[in-house]
């Protein structure tokens, strides 16, 4: 995840992600986007005492970098496993065994997952084509990204909560994060996800 002058929300909402059961064991890597505020400290606090966290701080880039993609390529680089789960700090796992839960639908014929919970229930949509959710992306992270805000119908919408990639997938689903999408075309892929979802083309799968 990459935060963005939230001291509040990771002091709030991080140890939700830090104290999750999963047995095999996780890391938790957050990229700092020259926050202005006392981020970079409230890391610090939570690094002393939980080792599978790994906090980096993205300097200033160039005016012509695509800010957000980098901050992401640089927590895909330091990655250590084979999954690699892309979420917002805003964003709070269900329950403890989350992790336990987004494991269960990943499987050698997946290639990407996308998640998106209403209350307590989460639904996974899952990939055996990068290519296939393809055009949820583009939909979801035009412009600024806004893929993890939403609320009703958002499978619908193609508004997720998370993405979980292969990592050795991941720097291609990055590249969508800032690819450029006219009006005509944003609206046809609006009505392609919307399609295929109300025609159950496109299943996904609630669980707790």
């Amino acid at each position: 995840m990459t935060v963005y002058d939230q001291a509040r929300e990771v002091e709030s909402n991080l140890p939700d992600y830090l104290h999750l059961q999963y047995e095999p064991g996780y890391e938790i890597i957050v990229v700092d986007e020259s926050s202005t505020d006392n981020t970079d400290d409230v890391l610090k606090l939570f690094r002393n005492d939980n080792s599978h966290l790994y906090s980096t701080f993205l300097p200033k880039p160039d005016r012509n970098v695509m800010r957000r993609r980098l901050a992401f390529t640089l927590g895909v680089k330091a990655a250590k496993y084979e999954w690699v789960i892309i979420t917002s700090i805003d964003y709070r796992p269900t329950s403890e065994k989350w992790l336990e839960t987004v494991a269960g639908f990943t499987d050698s014929s997946t290639e990407m997952i996308l998640g998106y919970t209403k209350g307590t229930t989460t639904r996974y949509q899952q990939f055996s084509d990068f290519n296939e959710g393809s055009r949820l992306l583009r939909k979801a992270e035009r412009k600024r990204a806004d893929g993890h805000q939403g609320s009703h119908l958002k499978y619908l919408r193609g508004k997720y909560d998370f993405l979980v990639v292969r990592k050795d997938l991941a720097h291609e689903v990055l590249k969508l994060f800032d690819e450029q999408i006219g009006w005509s075309r944003l609206l046809g892929l609006r009505m392609n996800v919307m399609l295929q979802e109300l025609l159950g083309i496109s299943q996904t799968t609630k669980a707790l």
